[in-house]
């Protein structure tokens, strides 16, 4: 377990993932205080590490004839040694045989980029805040599939567009919603739910499965 203090942090927070624990707290606490707090949730992180090591593996390394979700379509993985850079064709997509998975996020990262300002550009529009809104860019962020800033930039991962589109729909609002809440309180989930009201089946899945993207 790793613990993360900080002087400017008032509460204390426990992260879970896959093989890793991390606590953040408040440097004025000691180090008793902290060893009594995990141990009231101990119970708690044994059962989440036990979900994520049942989890299915991630997705494998891109490999001649896999099929590769993008956007709602099908596409097709080929390797060729003739190509230098992706090339999508029809339902194939191309990448060189060397290095294809550094090519295949260079691609997908070209390729969303104009869907995702769409996508915000509509959900900002139906929650009344196109004016608020940003930029809206490409991320590659380890810890988050968004972000909004509060100058209305947002940000969505690239690997968003392998999930089913009902759940990148539902980050795209998500994020949108912070143009008008940049917080997580009631009024920016009500935002959220009058667009989307079944958005919380959508947040499951990210949860259970993000990780296979």
């Amino acid at each position: 377990m790793t613990v993360q203090r900080s002087g400017r942090r008032r509460t204390v927070a426990l992260q879970v993932a896959p093989g890793a624990v991390t606590l953040y707290a408040p440097a004025r606490l000691t180090a008793a205080q902290l060893q009594t707090i995990l141990d009231t949730r101990r119970d708690w992180v044994a059962r989440h590490l036990a979900e994520f090591a049942a989890r299915p593996a991630g997705r494998p390394a891109p490999h001649e004839g896999q099929r590769l979700p993008f956007l709602g379509e099908d596409l097709q993985l080929r390797l060729s040694p003739a190509v230098r850079a992706p090339l999508r064709d029809g339902q194939q997509l191309i990448l060189p045989a060397a290095g294809p998975e550094a090519a295949l996020e260079i691609w997908t990262r070209r390729a969303c980029a104009a869907p995702y300002r769409t996508l915000v550009a509509h959900y900002a529009a139906r929650l009344g805040a196109a004016d608020r809104l940003g930029r809206v860019t490409v991320s590659g962020a380890r810890t988050r599939w968004g972000s909004c800033a509060a100058r209305g930039d947002i940000r969505l991962h690239w690997k968003l567009s392998r999930a089913p589109l009902p759940v990148l729909h539902y980050v795209a609002l998500h994020e949108a919603a912070h143009l008008l809440e940049l917080n997580h309180s009631a009024r920016y989930w009500a935002h959220v739910a009058r667009v989307m009201p079944d958005w919380a089946a959508h947040r499951v899945w990210l949860k259970a499965y993000g990780h296979t993207l």
